[in-house]
């Protein structure tokens, strides 16, 4: 190409810094800036923490915009307009980004949206996915226009589940899978190769924010579906379930505290004696395990309120009373 493309990035997480850096090590393009969310504290010490996106534009010399507002943003709007962009690249960005800035480049903004859509538009598409046991997932390339996710796509890779995938791990394996598969398709669509194909809208499903409120278990869920969420959920918000918080109020001092499950889990069909209701400890072989409403779960890693991340037979050791108890 005789003249680099110049492209202004919009993006915050780690998922979004590297589709960053791959456009950065493309000689074909100038990220001539960057838009990330504002510094936010974070930690026991609320520190304050440039966002990943940040870190490699400082890196990088490259301009950094963090307005905490962009809708009538006259002043982000000029200095936006002043750079003269080819395109804007949008990447879990974390705003709605207003048309009116959307419209400022010559050749529109393209998004990098980690689902194949039209499935999963929305906040949390790699968490729902996993929470539903999707075979497969991948991630869509598409230019954006005045809806969620609704715009016309401009490529898709589709990523096979093993079922085994974390939500973290996930992130990282579309981000690297695919981070080089951007500028490729900028290219490829900038020089006239790639057609835009609209959605076929009526096959849309979406997907919201996930928050905290949705991290307890319900043990009546089939092991399975327990299981789907400890991986969706891991590291953030993390699941959690409450040991006999009314119902053995005599049985130790843990009684009544939040105990969160990490993964990996498994899932087993357990031949007990006797009847045991969903979320009854005890254990299979020396194996910590947990009914749920079909099958159980063997867990290998908890972490009891303020205690640290244990493994399940150091658990078991220091609290004897937790078999036998039902978690709620």
């Amino acid at each position: 190409m005789n003249e680099k493309i110049k492209i202004v990035f919009f993006g915050t997480p780690e998922f979004a810094a590297s589709y960053l850096q791959s456009l950065i090590n493309d000689p074909d393009f100038d990220v001539v800036g960057v838009m990330t969310q504002p510094d936010k504290p974070a930690g026991r010490n609320q520190e304050i923490i440039f966002s990943p996106v940040k870190q490699v534009a400082i890196e990088k010399e490259i301009k950094v915009f963090q307005p905490e507002e962009l809708k009538n943003n006259l002043e982000i709007i000029d200095q936006l307009r002043n750079l003269q962009p080819d395109l804007f690249v949008v990447v879990a960005y974390g705003s709605i980004i207003p048309q009116k800035i959307l419209d400022l480049p010559k050749s529109g903004s393209i998004n990098v949206h980690p689902s194949l859509l039209p499935k999963y538009r929305g906040a949390s598409p790699i968490q729902s996915a996993l929470l539903a046991g999707e075979k497969k997932t991948g991630v869509t390339i598409m230019l954006i226009d005045a809806q969620m996710d609704h715009g016309p796509i401009l490529t898709q890779k589709e990523i096979e589940l093993t079922g085994e995938e974390t939500n973290d791990y996930l992130h990282k394996k579309i981000a690297d899978t695919t981070a080089d598969l951007l500028g490729k398709t900028v290219k490829d669509y900038l020089s006239g190769k790639i057609k835009p194909q609209e959605q076929d809208h009526s096959l849309a499903t979406f997907c919201k924010v996930i928050d905290k409120s949705q991290a307890q278990i319900n043990w009546s869920d089939s092991a399975q579906e327990i299981k789907q969420k400890i991986y969706a959920f891991h590291p953030w918000p993390g699941t959690w379930t409450m040991w006999n918080p009314i119902t053995n109020k005599g049985s130790g001092e843990a009684s009544g505290k939040r105990i969160k499950l990490f993964p990996p889990v498994e899932i087993i069909n357990p031949s007990i004696g006797g009847q045991k209701k969903p979320g009854e400890a005890f254990l299979s072989g020396k194996n910590l395990a947990i009914i749920c409403g079909q099958n159980a779960l063997i867990i290998h890693k908890l972490q009891i309120e303020g205690k640290k991340e244990m493994l399940a037979e150091e658990f078991v050791r220091g609290y004897g009373n937790f078999i036998g108890s039902v978690l709620e």
